[in-house]
């Protein structure tokens, strides 16, 4: 149908003037992005707090403060307004996504040390242990501090045996503490083999000044 008074209708408009000036929508759909902040560790890489993933960097730039740039399917890490590397994504927990051209050579047997390894090794010790170990790793944002812990931990199992182990690492989580020395200070004082029974009877001293049951009836 043609506008009132024009010999022309929405329909023939576009056909003539405006589908020629079209372009092709982009293969890839848009993505929002947002911002986060960082540090370049010692062993090269950067940790993504939202994913808890951690991604390489060129190590001439360890130590840096930089920015990381991400959507759903990329993150890019950048140092002013140079971008150092880009990732495709991952969302797997205490996972590393590592180039090797970043590593130097002397420093790329850290890249062998993962979190998924520390927690599969606790797992293998016992539930308790792989939760301690998880907690560790979730609360420290520096993988060379996570590590040392962990690593000092689960040694533990040599000199004390899993069962042990296990049971120190309930008590600490217990407790809410999460560091080598908690565990190694139950261990030494036998706290992992204390009994807790909530349902056994304790003997009140014989005072006058306690009432019996009779009191409340």
């Amino acid at each position: 149908m043609s506008f009132r008074g024009r010999e022309y209708s929405r329909r023939s408009l576009f056909e003539e003037v405006e589908k020629q000036e079209l372009k092709p929508l982009p293969l890839k759909r848009y993505e929002i992005k947002a911002y986060a902040n960082g540090t370049i560790h010692k062993n090269s890489h950067i940790y993504f707090s939202k994913d808890k993933h951690y991604y390489s960097v060129p190590y001439q730039h360890i130590g840096k403060r930089i920015k990381i740039i991400y959507s759903d399917s990329l993150v890019e890490i950048f140092y002013k307004f140079e971008r150092l590397a880009a990732h495709p994504r991952e969302k797997r927990k205490y996972a590393y996504t590592t180039v090797k051209e970043h590593m130097p050579s002397h420093h790329r047997f850290v890249s062998e040390w993962s979190s998924e390894k520390f927690i599969a090794w606790a797992a293998h010790i016992g539930v308790h242990c792989k939760g301690y170990i998880t907690e560790i790793l979730d609360k420290k944002q520096h993988p060379e501090q996570s590590y040392k812990s962990c690593l000092g931990i689960l040694h533990l199992a040599k000199k004390v045996g899993n069962l042990r182990l296990d049971n120190a690492c309930k008590r600490a989580s217990d407790y809410g503490a999460y560091n080598y020395n908690i565990i190694d200070r139950i261990l030494k004082k036998g706290w992992d083999n204390l009994e807790e029974n909530l349902e056994e009877e304790i003997v009140l001293p014989d005072h006058k000044n306690i009432r019996g049951g009779h009191y409340y009836k």
